[in-house]
């Protein structure tokens, strides 16, 4: 061989190392919208919770906002049979705001870790950024998701009714444990609806055992990256809004108006 020719194929063989883990490190999106909204009727007899006005946007463009604000392109919408249509007619292919929508049908809610299950495809090898579609949040994550690398990472915000969620147990300085819903208090700090996976989440989700109320927990997801020491739990400081009841319906509503219309990019 040339010495001439061993730079190039130097170069050559760099280039194709650095493309390849651009290639293994690309987020993808996935918004669960599914779900009845039970606690909303009778609001949510004639559509999805997730598509309730908040303000003046339809409640989904908040986690969509959410996504898009950290440059993902490709985003897989996750909702019930029967609203299909209706999420199909307001968001379309995704071209009117620069990206690609897929949308799967959840029969029935299995827990929320079911959504990496029916987003094992679309997935594929890549990392994904797991946001559910009733959180709206004040804080701007997109560096986070950005610079996400390999492991799981959850955002924790301390909350004043933590059994309604699942909780970090902070008790030994960092995370120790998270527990869903806990009949004793163990912390206030709440797990958000805001998750980022590598592309393990959905064969870890897909071995898991449905809890005692037969759901597959998304705590049990976050708690085998926290055994294997590659969760990373980051503390949420501006409002979080879990918006599936009248009165965080209504705390929606003045967070969206007062503080996040001039941070929407949609």
């Amino acid at each position: 061989m040339s010495y001439e020719l061993r730079p190039f194929l130097a170069y050559v063989i760099i280039f194709s190392r650095i493309t390849f883990n651009i290639i293994i490190t690309f987020m993808r999106g996935i918004i669960l919208s599914g779900g009845q909204g039970t606690r909303l009727r009778p609001l949510t007899c004639i559509t999805s919770k997730q598509l309730l006005p908040v303000y003046n946007r339809p409640m989904i463009y908040y986690p969509l906002n959410t996504l898009l604000k950290a440059g993902i392109k490709e985003i897989l919408i996750i909702v019930a049979p029967e609203r299909a249509g209706d999420y199909s007619n307001l968001l379309g292919s995704g071209k009117e705001f620069g990206v690609k929508f897929t949308y799967e049908i959840q029969d029935e809610p299995r827990g929320l870790a079911e959504a990496l299950i029916i987003g094992e495809n679309f997935i594929d090898k890549q990392n994904v950024a797991l946001i559910l579609g009733d959180n709206i949040f004040e804080d701007d994550f997109s560096e986070e998701i950005k610079n996400f690398k390999s492991g799981g990472k959850i955002f924790a915000k301390k909350v004043a009714d933590p059994s309604r969620f699942g909780v970090v147990d902070f008790s030994s300085g960092k995370a120790k444990r998270i527990v869903e819903k806990p009949k004793e208090f163990i912390s206030d700090f709440a797990v958000t609806g805001l998750y980022l996976f590598d592309s393990r989440a959905a064969e870890i989700a897909k071995n898991l055992k449905p809890s005692a109320r037969g759901e597959l927990e998304i705590t049990d997801v976050n708690n085998w990256y926290l055994e294997k020491g590659e969760l990373e739990v980051a503390k949420v400081d501006g409002a979080w809004i879990d918006a599936g009841t009248f009165d965080s319906l209504l705390e929606a509503q003045i967070l969206a108006k007062e503080k996040l219309a001039g941070k929407m990019v949609i």
